[in-house]
């Protein structure tokens, strides 16, 4: 005996992830490699300039507070920020880590406003 779905299983069915199709999978790489030349631009920025690294670490500390970075990215920035005075290289390293944890983390970085707008144009021109 057939019986037609209940709303349950079509809900169920809903929210399982479906695979990546080409498009999907091309386009979510363009966007990585944007976001990977805008955070090589605000590495560089803000070794240079110290006076940008509170208001990152405010994000950070304000994100993990109001529930918007779970606790494994609020360890990845908070280590990261604190070691680009002593070990800037390891700092570069791990914000341009070719990782899905770090792709991901990018995708929601608390490097805003790093960058005005024209440096952010300039970095995803090249």
């Amino acid at each position: 005996m057939n019986r037609p779905h209940s709303r349950a299983d079509h809900a169920r069915r809903n929210t399982r992830r479906n695979p990546l199709r080409k498009s999907d999978s091309a386009q979510y790489e363009n966007i990585d490699k944007q976001i990977l030349a805008l955070h090589q631009a605000m590495v560089k920025k803000l070794i240079a300039n110290p006076e940008l690294r509170q208001h990152v670490i405010d994000t950070i500390e304000s994100r993990y507070a109001n529930g918007q970075l779970r606790h494994g990215g609020y360890l990845v920035w908070s280590c990261l920020m604190e070691c680009i005075d002593d070990s800037p290289d390891s700092f570069i390293e791990g914000v341009l880590a070719d990782t899905p944890q770090m792709r991901k983390l990018r995708r929601r970085t608390p490097f805003v406003n790093v960058l005005t707008e024209q440096e952010r144009e300039q970095a995803l021109l090249g």
